[in-house]
């Protein structure tokens, strides 16, 4: 379906693509989008036929994170959908993170918030010069806690203190050099970038790739326990009831800044 928030296509080398499709609203996540993937990305991993899978946003941008209009919807939801809304997102970071062949993201132009969450889960990230990043929760108040695992095993403990912290954006360049893009391409070149990597990773036996990534996660004890991904869920929906939460968030709709960043202004 082409209005599908979520299209995926499997080609003849059993290559599938999961294309984010939102371009609207820059490919921002809602429930249709987090629930399709949550439920897609597992049944892709059991297909024998893929052999590995490619993460990419439809139009001008890759993902510019949460939809604005469903954040909306979930400050002023029951407690059991926010639970839910959570559950959804943090199993389609886990699946992804955890999938058990390659996997790819092809970045271009806005990735942010979540959408940092989608490239740091992935194996391998090709991103164009016009790439952009930036994990802004703290700006609204809450805790991007679904995609902390998946960015601190990509840019590791001390670079993630400081860019999950300060929300600050940075370019393609600075995301090469803190390891959470792998290669950097020109503007419209990401498929193009893509295919050697493509190539070197069908040359690998199927199973061979599969024994060696769990043989990775293993080794560096990469893995998401139950545990973890449940206090990940509590984590999440729980900062939308904050007074902070509901701060940032309507301040974030009102076009201002919320309360805290104004007095800070005031110290100045």
């Amino acid at each position: 379906m082409a209005d599908a928030a979520v299209v995926t296509d499997i080609d003849s080398r059993g290559i599938v693509t999961v294309t984010l499709n939102r371009p609207e609203v820059f490919n921002g996540y809602n429930e249709e989008m987090v629930r399709t993937l949550s439920e897609t990305i597992p049944e892709l991993g059991r297909n024998k036929d893929v052999r590995m899978l490619i993460v990419r946003g439809a139009g001008k941008h890759f993902s510019a994170g949460a939809d604005v209009n469903w954040f909306k919807e979930l400050a002023t939801a029951p407690a059991d959908y926010k639970i839910q809304a959570s559950r959804w997102t943090t199993a389609a970071m886990r699946g992804l993170f955890e999938f058990a062949k390659p996997t790819m993201a092809l970045i271009q132009n806005a990735c942010f918030g979540g959408g940092t969450g989608y490239a740091a889960a992935c194996d391998i990230v090709v991103a164009s010069e016009d790439a952009r990043f930036a994990v802004t929760e703290v700006r609204v108040g809450i805790t991007p806690a679904p995609i902390l695992p998946q960015l601190i095993s990509a840019i590791g403990l001390r670079q993630a203190r400081r860019y999950l912290l300060t929300a600050e954006t940075f370019d393609v360049h600075e995301a090469h050099r803190i390891g959470l893009v792998h290669e950097v391409c020109p503007v419209g070149g990401l498929d193009a970038a893509a295919e050697p990597l493509i190539d070197a990773l069908l040359r690998g036996g199927p199973q061979a790739l599969i024994d060696t990534k769990r043989l990775i996660l293993d080794v560096a004890d990469d893995h998401i326990s139950d545990d973890l991904a449940d206090m990940l869920v509590q984590t999440s929906a729980s900062g939308r009831d904050t007074a902070e939460g509901i701060e940032g968030f309507t301040a974030f709709l009102e076009k201002r800044r919320p309360s805290w960043s104004a007095k800070a202004d005031e110290t100045d």
